[in-house]
């Protein structure tokens, strides 16, 4: 697995376009510091959302999620945070409405994805892309492991079957379910889209070697990639290519608060334009 983890060559100026992915725990924004962010910056709807958590802890996931969005769409965009409109498709996928006359930072064009889990929050922004996130912590217990598992194709089920049950087994079953969220998530189909009709063949260490799309993906390469940021954290992004792929990805840790210097890591090929071998068993 592609791990986040820096060298004196990883840290350089890149060019546009690239991909923007910031990686934020909610230790990282102290929790009177975020409810006077979230005061200030969430618009109504969200402010009543956060206000029907029972416990705390989810409350708080949403709260900082949520900020972190608004502050890191705002740089990007140049727009100012409580003055971003964000809407949602019927299946749920949040979008940025444009203001009238465009976007004043960064061209005309802006997509975002956004995913939580267990204390970590992760947001991806792109330019004149479609992008799908996901993250997920390792210690699931093992029957929800075997449900998710469940939900994949004959193929990547023998896959996960074939590693030694624990954290192996639990390795391969989240590397799956997190690409499979993340492309569902970036094509915003949600859980509308079966994880059965699609499959992928992983390296049994890191990166996709192979991608079969569902039916109706016609006309999309998509681009892949695996991270482990933080120990036991897994991260997947779906990158949607056109024309022109972006060159690199940017990885931001922490609250977007300054520009600080971000990891860079190359994006690999993209994969899935035709249904070659839609078959194959997983490597491994």
């Amino acid at each position: 697995m592609i791990r986040a983890v820096a060298d004196p060559a990883s840290r350089m100026a890149v060019s546009e376009p690239v991909v923007k992915l910031w990686l934020c725990a909610n230790e990282d924004l102290p929790p009177d510091i975020a409810g006077v962010l979230a005061s200030h910056w969430l618009d109504g709807q969200e402010k009543q959302t956060a206000s029907r958590f029972v416990f705390e802890r989810d409350r708080r996931q949403y709260v900082v999620a949520h900020t972190l969005v608004r502050r890191a769409l705002a740089m990007e965009a140049g727009l100012v945070e409580p003055e971003l409109v964000i809407w949602r498709s019927p299946r749920g996928r949040p979008f940025l409405q444009y203001p009238e006359g465009g976007l004043p930072r960064g061209g005309p064009e802006l997509d975002f994805n956004l995913s939580h889990s267990s204390g970590y929050n992760l947001l991806g922004v792109v330019r004149q892309h479609r992008i799908g996130v996901d993250i997920e912590r390792l210690d699931r217990e093992a029957q929800s492991l075997d449900t998710i598992a469940q939900t994949f194709t004959p193929q990547e089920q023998a896959w996960v079957a074939r590693a030694d049950r624990g954290r192996q087994r639990a390795r391969r079953v989240l590397r799956l379910w997190t690409l499979k969220e993340a492309y569902s998530k970036a094509r915003g189909l949600g859980l509308g889209l079966s994880f059965d009709a699609f499959s992928f063949t992983l390296h049994d260490d890191r990166g996709v070697a192979a991608f079969s799309p569902p039916e109706d993906d016609l006309t999309g390469r998509w681009s892949f990639v695996e991270l482990e940021p933080v120990p036991d954290v897994l991260v997947a992004i779906a990158l949607q290519a056109k024309e022109e792929l972006p060159l690199v990805l940017q990885l931001h840790q922490g609250f977007p608060w300054a520009r600080a210097e971000p990891i860079a890591i190359a994006l690999p090929e993209s994969l899935g334009k035709r249904r070659d071998r839609p078959d194959e068993a997983l490597v491994g």
